[in-house]
C-alpha cells in the first residue's frame, strides 16, 4: 500500500509539473490521479460506515449519499476545472445533496425514519467527505511533498503506538472505547510522528526544523484521537473491524481513520508555517 500510494502521488506530481521546485512548472489542474484515488477509497469507506449504520437500524440514504461523498472529498479538485471559489463550491454541493437526499427520502421512504435516515447520511458525508477534503486539498495548495509527509507521519504514530502497546503498554488509554489503547502506545506514536517529521523537514524542507517536532506530536496526538473517534463507531455497531477488505488491518476505515481529524489540522499547519 505504501509503495503504490508514494507511486501514485509522484507520478500524478511528474505528470502536472508540481514534483519540480519551479511554480513555472505547474500544470493548472492539479492532484488528478490522487482524486480519483480518494474517491474510490472513501466511497469504499462510505459503503462500510453504512453497514455500521445498518446495524443499528440506520439506513444511509444512497446512491445521493455516494455521489455527495464524491464531490465533497474531491472540494479543492474541480474549482480548478470551472473557476469557482472552494467556498462556494462547497455551498452548492452541500445544499444540492442534502436537498436530493431529502428528496430521495420522501420518495423511497415516505416519513419512516427521516432524521435518523438523513442524520447519518449527513453525518457520513461530515466525517469522509469533508474531513477526507483536506487530505486533497493538502497536496493542490502544499505540493506532493506536503502530501506524504502528512500521511507518512500519520500513519508512523499509528506504527509507534501499536509497537510501544504490544511492548511497554500497561496503562490504558480510553479502555470503555478501545481497551487496546494505552498511554505508552500514544507516547510510541509521539516519538515515532516526530522522528519522521523531523526526516521529511530535513530531507524536503516543506517546514522550518524546529516546527517539525511540533508538528509530529500534534499529528500523533490528534491521529490517536480520529482512531478512537472510528473505534467508538465500531463498538456502538458492535464490530471489531469495518469489514476485511484489507488483510491484517480490518476495513477501509480502519486503514484511513487517523488521517479523518488530523488532515484539516495538517492543513492549517502547512498553510501557517509556509
Amino acid at each position: 500500500m505504501t509503495v503504490l500510494l508514494v507511486g501514485i502521488i509522484v507520478f500524478d506530481a511528474w505528470l502536472d509539473g508540481s514534483a519540480t521546485a519551479s511554480a513555472a512548472d505547474d500544470g493548472p489542474v492539479q492532484g488528478t490521479l490522487l482524486a480519483a484515488l480518494m474517491v474510490v477509497i472513501f466511497s469504499l469507506g462510505g459503503i462500510e460506515l453504512s453497514r455500521l449504520a445498518a446495524a443499528k437500524g440506520l439506513m444511509v440514504l444512497n446512491p445521493v449519499a455516494a455521489i455527495g461523498l464524491a464531490l465533497l472529498a474531491t472540494t479543492w479538485y474541480w474549482p480548478q476545472l470551472i473557476h469557482i471559489s472552494q467556498g462556494m463550491y462547497l455551498l452548492l454541493v452541500i445544499a444540492s445533496v442534502l436537498a436530493a437526499m431529502l428528496l430521495q427520502q420522501q420518495v423511497r421512504l415516505g416519513t419512516s425514519g427521516v432524521l435518523g435516515n438523513c442524520g447519518i447520511s449527513c453525518f457520513l458525508l461530515l466525517y469522509l467527505g469533508l474531513l477526507g477534503a483536506f487530505v486533497l486539498g493538502i497536496r493542490i495548495d502544499g505540493g506532493p511533498w506536503e502530501a506524504l509527509a502528512f500521511m507518512f507521519v500519520v500513519k508512523s504514530s499509528d506504527i509507534g503506538a501499536y509497537t510501544f502497546g504490544k511492548l511497554f503498554g500497561k496503562n490504558k488509554l480510553a479502555p470503555r472505547v478501545s481497551p487496546g489503547k494505552t498511554w505508552e502506545g500514544l507516547a510510541g506514536a509521539i516519538m515515532a510522528a516526530t522522528a519522521v517529521s523531523i526526516a521529511f523537514s530535513a530531507v524536503f524542507g516543506i517546514m522550518r526544523i524546529w516546527l517539525a517536532p511540533i508538528f509530529g506530536a500534534g499529528m500523533a496526538v490528534i491521529g490517536q484521537l480520529s482512531d478512537l473517534s472510528e473505534s467508538m463507531l465500531k463498538r456502538d455497531a458492535q464490530q471489531k473491524d469495518s469489514s476485511n477488505r484489507v488483510p491484517g488491518f480490518g476495513g477501509i476505515l480502519d486503514v484511513i481513520d487517523s488521517l479523518l481529524f488530523a488532515a484539516p489540522f495538517a492543513y492549517v499547519f502547512f498553510r501557517c508555517a509556509a
